[in-house]
């Protein structure tokens, strides 16, 4: 029986260079991996040393306790966001192997290539604000598993809110 799933992603040449990408990567069965520090902060260091060995840059991430939102920017003409992907998502796996029984990460993933119109702060503030969107804190700044590789995100104001991801506003229709 042939594969009738949707084919959501673009065409490979589209995921080279210096694009701007929000991704957002989900545990399988959306468990709660990422609870405690020291598996959020392991994450984290795995994303910094797959940015700088890709080349790209790490605008923004979120840990969430059973995803994970970025905010990346190819660095170079040649930057490969599947191939970072691919990296990120072996690295990360491999890493909590011994604390799982199946796959850390589910199969597929949302990406959106972001274009002249988008803003890249609301989309920046989407990913920051999702701890609170949760409930896991009332101010972004304080939690502890966001940040951003390439500037200092704390002392941003909360100005530019109001971006939703086109695959969550294509859901409210």
């Amino acid at each position: 029986m042939p594969d009738e799933r949707k084919k959501i992603r673009l065409e490979p040449p589209r995921y080279l260079g210096r694009n701007i990408y929000f991704l957002t990567f989900c545990c399988e069965r959306r468990q709660r991996v990422f609870v405690d520090a020291a598996s959020a902060a392991s994450v984290v260091a795995i994303l910094r040393k797959v940015s700088e060995s890709t080349a790209f840059l790490v605008h923004g991430y979120c840990v969430m306790p059973d995803h994970l939102h970025l905010v990346l920017e190819g660095a170079r003409d040649d930057s490969d966001m599947k191939r970072f992907r691919k990296t990120f998502k072996q690295m990360t796996s491999f890493h909590c192997r011994s604390e799982l029984d199946e796959r850390l990460w589910q199969k597929a993933f949302y990406d959106h290539i972001l274009r002249a119109s988008d803003s890249l702060d609301k989309v920046l503030w989407y990913a920051w604000m999702n701890p609170v969107r949760a409930g896991l804190c009332a101010d972004p700044h304080d939690y502890a598993h966001s940040g951003s590789f390439t500037m200092d995100w704390g002392g941003k104001a909360l100005s530019q809110l109001g971006w939703v991801p086109p695959w969550k506003d294509l859901r409210a229709e």
